[in-house]
């Protein structure tokens, strides 16, 4: 690792990344989705000589860039990281399954879901503004029977603490999108997408084994429905 290294990721990718990256003592930095920031915090890295404290960045949707040869994601690059896992770990008699197995029994199971809703036309765009609305002004207490931590409006711009009621501010640019966070790591996040006329919600689920996190994933999509309005 160099000195000081920073982890860059989407702040829908799962936050196991974070647990695993503490280990080793990087830094991680939550960026709203798309590349373009990644390559925004590279540059500004770059113009301050620290360059090289960037490992890695990625994004939920599978996209990834290691080094800062590109702005954008690099699946070369990417891919042959792979191959240098696999060889490695076949080296010690291991294959990447169980390396996969070995991260999950260390840290637990975070799985992530992520649900699509559509809305067409103009009725639909302002049923999505009225759910998203709603949700501002009605947060929720609690998602699949456990008590939201602190809600998050990448909008307004501030975390607040449910229990304290203290906010703290977000340094990242204005975003539609609210964000709940759960006891165990586990969380919701919904953002209207910017490309089609959908809302997306964004489900980590964390457990102990893959079956209690498909049960809680889906008590959480549930409720989220639920408190949506969606049928």
């Amino acid at each position: 690792m160099p000195k000081n290294p920073i982890v860059v990721k989407s702040f829908v990718t799962t936050p196991l990344v974070t647990e695993i990256a503490s280990k080793y003592g990087c830094e991680v930095v939550d960026l709203l989705t798309g590349f373009k920031y990644i390559g925004e915090l590279i540059t500004k890295l770059e113009k301050s000589g620290e360059e090289s404290r960037f490992v890695i960045g990625m994004e939920e949707s599978y996209g990834y860039l290691a080094g800062i040869h590109a702005r954008d994601k690099d699946a070369v690059v990417a891919s042959m990281l792979i191959c240098e896992m696999a060889a490695y770990y076949k080296s010690i008699g291991k294959t990447l399954v169980e390396v996969m197995q070995g991260i999950y029994e260390e840290y637990g199971m975070y799985l992530a879901d992520l649900l699509n809703f559509s809305f067409e036309g103009a009725s639909g765009m302002q049923k999505m503004k009225d759910i998203m609305g709603s949700l501002r002004a009605n947060a929720p207490k609690k998602i699949a029977g456990m008590e939201v931590l602190t809600v998050s409006d990448y909008l307004e711009g501030y975390t607040r603490n449910t229990r304290t009621g203290s906010r703290k501010n977000i340094n990242l640019p204005c975003s539609n999108v609210l964000s709940y966070n759960l006891p165990g790591g586990s969380a919701v996040i919904v953002r209207p997408s910017g490309t089609e006329p959908k809302i997306k919600v964004y489900i980590t689920a964390v457990a102990r084994g893959r079956e209690q996190a498909e049960e809680l994933a889906c008590a959480m999509g549930a409720d989220m429905k639920e408190l949506m309005g969606i049928s």
